[in-house]
């Protein structure tokens, strides 16, 4: 995986240079989540295994992807096929959506609590973090009955656990230090 992320990052940066230029990241992300589930597609996957010369590849690809593709992104698919890289599409299209995010200032939280949390406690976890956070605050709710009450928080690297379960074995682990 490492391998394909640093093969995608290119493409991926420039695409995100280039649709911050252009005043369309949002169609980007369109365009290269599309162009993602192309690749993934069973059909195409024996194709972009090099059987095909760079040129009829691209154009079969951008045919099969049709108008959700537009010139721009087209000329990066035809950039990809020609470098034998267009199995690599789903790496480029999730590291564009992480400089999308990281671009707009968005996170996203995932709180798991032991029951579930009406709408007044999540917005204000939600105005908590994104005070702290200096982001626009998404959260991921679900709830565990193991936590016996409170709440864990997993926002990027950031790790709140409010939990009971969690302050228990905490203090299991200093009583027997």
């Amino acid at each position: 995986m490492a391998e394909l992320t640093t093969i995608a990052r290119p493409y991926a940066k420039a695409a995100f240079d280039f649709a911050i230029e252009q005043n369309a990241v949002d169609s980007w992300a369109e365009m290269l989540n599309f162009a993602a589930l192309v690749t993934e597609n069973d059909t195409m996957q024996p194709l972009l295994s090099g059987a095909l010369a760079s040129n009829k590849l691209a154009t079969l690809f951008i045919n099969v992807c049709g108008e959700q593709i537009n010139e721009q992104g087209q000329n990066l698919i035809k950039v990809m096929a020609e470098n034998g890289r267009l199995k690599v599409l789903p790496a480029v299209s999730q590291l564009f959506a992480e400089y999308r995010k990281e671009w707009a200032k968005e996170v996203e939280a995932e709180v798991v609590s032991a029951s579930e949390l009406s709408s007044e406690q999540q917005q204000q976890i939600s105005v908590s973090l994104e005070k702290r956070l200096a982001r626009k605050v998404k959260l991921n709710c679900s709830t565990d009955a193991a936590l016996i009450a409170g709440v864990i928080i997993t926002a990027g690297d950031l790790v709140i656990d409010g939990s009971v379960s969690g302050k228990l074995s905490r203090l299991s682990d200093k009583l027997q230090s």
